[in-house]
């Protein structure tokens, strides 16, 4: 179970976290969640490249430490990046000490003041103390690129029939995703360019009020 659009009545009651980015501009926010991996990233950047979009990674410390120099592309290419753990740790399932140490560890490899929760999953004490330092970033739209009893069509469907001006968008940069996403991205793209929406990156982006 998973919905695509997350409930605005959600949104009010969570304000430590970024639901929706600001809309100014018809700019919207595409993120990109578990990498940098070879084969899969590379091939989004391109895809961003030609249509001259920017977005932010959401990235494992332990993917950038193996290969930095995608990671450094990732940056090169005008993106941006925000911490993800260390090793897509579900913060529900740890301690806050061990949780913390896990975001921090990615910290050492990912310079940045973004932070997107694995799964989107932690404790209220967790939220409170990693708010101080990071922008929590959550999302308005799903795409479930990772479900591989979904079509790559369907995966196109959740994204286009949601999507306004200040979404924040999860797609995922994996092994697990890559069909879905790179069957759905470049389309979203056309789309976005359709409706006059400009993807942009999150870095200094405020929640929408």
């Amino acid at each position: 179970m998973y919905l695509v659009k997350t409930p605005g009545v959600v949104q009010p009651f969570s304000k430590r976290l970024l639901w929706k980015g600001d809309p100014e501009g018809g700019a919207v926010y595409l993120t990109f969640d578990d990498g940098p991996n070879p084969g899969v990233t590379d091939k989004v950047l391109d895809i961003l490249d030609a249509f001259d979009a920017a977005a932010t990674f959401f990235c494992i410390g332990g993917n950038v430490k193996k290969y930095p120099e995608l990671y450094a592309e990732m940056l090169q290419r005008g993106h941006a990046a925000g911490n993800h753990t260390w090793n897509h740790m579900n913060g529900r399932s740890f301690s806050d000490y061990s949780y913390f140490k896990n975001v921090l560890e990615c910290a050492r490899v990912v310079d940045s003041k973004l932070f997107r929760p694995p799964y989107g999953s932690m404790k209220l004490s967790q939220v409170k103390a990693i708010s101080k330092r990071y922008t929590i970033v959550m999302w308005d739209v799903l795409s479930a690129d990772w479900r591989k009893e979904l079509s790559p069509e369907r995966c196109l469907r959740n994204v286009t029939s949601a999507v306004e001006a200040g979404s924040v968008v999860v797609f995922h940069d994996s092994d697990k995703a890559a069909k879905n996403m790179l069957y759905t991205l470049p389309r979203v793209l056309e789309f976005l360019a359709e409706k006059g929406l400009k993807p942009r990156t999150l870095k200094g982006v405020k929640a929408a009020r």
